[in-house]
């Protein structure tokens, strides 16, 4: 009996960004993602040819491995976001589109993340605080529409408790997740907020934010940040308004953040800052401010201009 021929190499690189997209979702981090990603190609490379041959859909293949990957990354995750200086907050997603196109050959993960509700910093959030278990199947059923005995294969569980663990999963989001306003609203309200911010304008910024609003900063103790989360919107205004006085050579751009209106800080032509919001009836209740440099690698080619 001859052997099959091994899958088209072509097919095989043509899945790298389904997985990162996969990846992504699961981890929050585009690093770790692009990480997991790696691993599951070298280990399909590492088979011999005849073991790649007999493999039905290498798709299936890479997305269980992957996956699985992600599940032990996201159990070891929990250990060392612990011990993590400061604020977690998932690593910010640019819209390519904004920024300059990258050198001729090169490549960055961020290009091959397709962008929609499911990387929305709001709903990143709620999944951190899911069991990895949870996590893994409310990814692939709900977003990438696996079926219940195919995350059984992966996951390692029976296709009830699956639909278990992800029903408990869209429950949570369902508790946290408000219907986002309408673009064009969403860009008035931050553009406000910008000039606000620049001017020090405490009034204007205390009538953009809800009095109940919540500041998250994420230094992950390699720059200067606040490391506590910062409650009611005249607190977040105040300080606000304390580091522009501190540093009046930040250039503000609007910029898209995970698929939504966002601010991105720069010093020079280095960003320095990546705010993701949330807003619920014109006013904006959720800040997360990204200022860990490591998690800001995809907007390094950023252009200072505003």
């Amino acid at each position: 009996m001859s052997t099959p021929p091994e899958p088209d190499p072509s097919v095989i690189a043509g899945e790298r960004g389904r997985m990162t997209n996969l990846a992504y979702r699961l981890l929050g981090s585009l690093t770790e993602a692009e990480d997991a990603v790696q691993e599951a190609y070298t280990r399909w490379y590492a088979m011999p040819g005849r073991q790649r041959a007999g493999i039905e859909s290498p798709g299936a293949w890479l997305t269980t491995v992957v996956s699985r990957i992600c599940l032990d990354v996201l159990g070891s995750a929990r250990v060392r976001r612990e011990r993590y200086v400061g604020e977690w907050i998932p690593e910010p997603l640019p819209d390519r589109t904004e920024w300059p196109a990258a050198p001729l050959g090169a490549t960055d993960p961020a290009d091959r993340v397709t962008v929609d509700d499911s990387v929305d910093m709001a709903f990143l959030v709620v999944l951190e605080s899911m069991t990895p278990a949870e996590r893994v199947a409310f990814i692939l059923h709900d977003v990438f529409r696996y079926s219940f005995p195919e995350i059984s294969g992966i996951v390692g569980r029976t296709p009830a408790a699956c639909r278990q663990l992800a029903s408990s999963a869209r429950r949570r989001v369902s508790a946290h997740r408000r219907p986002a306003p309408a673009v064009a609203r969403q860009v008035s309200v931050l553009r406000d907020f910008k000039e606000a911010w620049q001017e020090g304008d405490i009034k204007t910024l205390v009538a953009l934010l809800d009095p109940d609003a919540v500041m998250t900063a994420d230094g992950g103790g390699l720059v200067s940040t606040v490391r506590r989360t910062i409650e009611g919107g005249r607190d977040i205004a105040r300080y606000l308004t304390h580091i522009a006085g501190l540093s009046p050579d930040l250039v503000l751009l609007e910029r898209t953040v995970n698929g939504r209106p966002g601010l991105v800080a720069q010093r020079g032509a280095t960003t320095v800052t990546v705010a993701a919001f949330d807003l619920t009836e014109g006013r904006i209740t959720r800040i997360w401010a990204v200022r860990n440099p490591e998690k800001l690698r995809p907007w390094t080619t950023a252009p200072a201009h505003p």
